[in-house]
């Protein structure tokens, strides 16, 4: 039984990660609640502990952290939203950068940090990205703030001897999301009536994972492979398939037998958008032993049954 500390464990991953390990693990969650919602039934809550806290306040966090002596810190709390973080980077930098910096200098000796970076570090390309041959180069804000964390994960990781694992995260999936991306958005659309759907550019492709394998790949990754302390292993997390929204818009037409049309509207159609993101994840596989259960069709239709949306983001359609 381990000591599993997971910052952001109320967003998207988090709170199916959290679910997966609470019987098994002694877990404590950390999250500032920024989306005004506590998203675990009072059952949940009782299986593990949680701290309203922010990761900027270091005062809180070497509370937290000497208190509960984690084994595995997996570090998911971050601004994901790309608009959110064009609109407003310094919130973007203070969060993904500082709040990560914060915990790797707290982070102790024997402990395993687990880090959700993201597939946006990379230069874009037609073919898979590869953990190690595949060039960085962001195209967003987002990115450069993951890209700039693994390199303090790589700093800290030498001078206060913990073992890491970066974790490359592609598009996830699936009932539950907090933000509102492409899937979000177009349920959101779905259950306050629309049959014309507003949407941006329906031709970039990305590689989907669905929320539940992104959370086995965490904890496979947190708990198994031999990682000697002070180093850093980097893994891709995604399927190594990819879509465009334009199949996916297909994939919802038939899997749900649903009647819609599309408008494109220009206030979404992002200034820099990289037309493919796919995943190589050889690595993860021969390393941890992990490897996707579920298809884009699971994902799909888990949504047409319990999309699960943010209240927050179905009033924003609601209202209108």
């Amino acid at each position: 039984m381990l000591n599993v500390l997971i910052t952001g464990g109320n967003g998207y991953v988090g709170r199916v990660l959290t679910r997966q390990i609470m019987n098994e693990h002694n877990v404590c969650v950390v999250d500032n609640e920024r989306y005004g919602e506590l998203r675990f039934t009072q059952d949940d809550l009782s299986h593990f502990k949680f701290i309203n806290a922010d990761i900027r306040n270091r005062d809180k966090m070497t509370e937290v952290i000497e208190n509960f002596s984690p084994d595995v810190i997996i570090h998911l709390a971050a601004v994901h939203y790309i608009p959110e973080c064009e609109s407003s980077p310094e919130f973007a930098v203070s969060t993904n950068i500082e709040g990560t910096i914060n915990i790797l200098s707290l982070c102790p000796k024997s402990c395993r940090f687990v880090f959700a970076s993201s597939g946006a570090v990379y230069a874009p390309q037609e073919t898979a990205h590869d953990e190690v041959e595949s060039p960085t180069q962001p195209m967003d804000v987002y990115g450069f703030t993951k890209l700039h964390c693994e390199d303090y994960i790589r700093y800290f990781s030498q001078i206060r001897g913990f073992s890491s694992v970066i974790v490359r995260l592609f598009n996830v999936v699936g009932s539950g999301e907090t933000n509102p991306h492409l899937l979000p958005e177009i349920f959101a659309q779905f259950q306050a009536g629309y049959k014309v759907l507003k949407l941006g550019n329906i031709t970039p492709k990305r590689d989907y994972i669905d929320v539940r394998d992104a959370a086995r790949g965490f904890w496979a990754v947190s708990s198994c492979g031999d990682i000697p302390l002070g180093t850093v292993t980097t893994v891709n997390l995604g399927t190594m398939n990819q879509y465009s929204v334009s199949e996916i818009l297909d994939k919802i037409r038939e899997i749900g037998n649903l009647d819609f049309e599309i408008q494109q509207d220009p206030q979404r159609i992002r200034e820099v958008d990289r037309p493919f993101l796919l995943a190589n994840n050889h690595r993860i596989k021969e390393l941890f032993g992990w490897a996707p259960i579920f298809n884009i069709n699971d994902s799909i239709q888990d949504l047409i049954q319990a999309p699960d949306l943010p209240q927050s983001l179905v009033n924003k359609y609601q209202l209108k």
